[in-house]
């Protein structure tokens, strides 16, 4: 049973440390890029309804690249850093969750006079990439 579990973690630890080289980064940015030019321009010509969740998915897939990929020196401060952003980006993402909705029915309620309350997967996801890569271009930025 103990050989058994130690593979596990050593499998979890090779799934933790996968991440993707540095040029990636660039190729994830060309993507949210992309899919973000292309969500406005669906917005203007009344395209299929199908096109909409594909940019979605793309632009989530793009920061997902970015977020793995790795910065030209990774020591030990970069990978320290990635931890805690990932740590901060998934504690704001429960809150941003939890809170969101009734934000959101506060202001529908407001604006329109009628109450709805949602959350999507796209918002929560995005909402956690950016906050990742935010968090971490910030820690980077102050440990120079």
């Amino acid at each position: 049973m103990k050989e058994f579990c130690e593979s596990e973690v050593a499998k979890l630890r090779r799934w933790g440390n996968f991440q993707l080289s540095n040029r990636y980064k660039k190729i994830g940015w060309i993507i949210v890029i992309a899919a973000f030019l292309l969500m406005v321009a669906n917005k203007f010509v009344d395209g299929p309804e199908w096109v909409k969740p594909i940019m979605h998915n793309l632009m989530i897939l793009g920061f997902l690249i970015v977020s793995i990929s790795k910065e030209k020196v990774e020591d030990e401060l970069m990978v320290s850093l990635r931890g805690l952003s990932y740590r901060l980006a998934f504690i704001m993402g429960v809150l941003y969750t939890l809170i969101q909705p009734y934000v959101e029915y506060g202001v529908n309620y407001l604006v329109n006079g009628k109450a709805e309350m949602s959350t999507s997967y796209f918002q929560v996801i995005l909402f956690i990439l950016l906050i990742q890569i935010m968090f971490f271009n910030m820690l980077k930025r102050a440990m120079k």
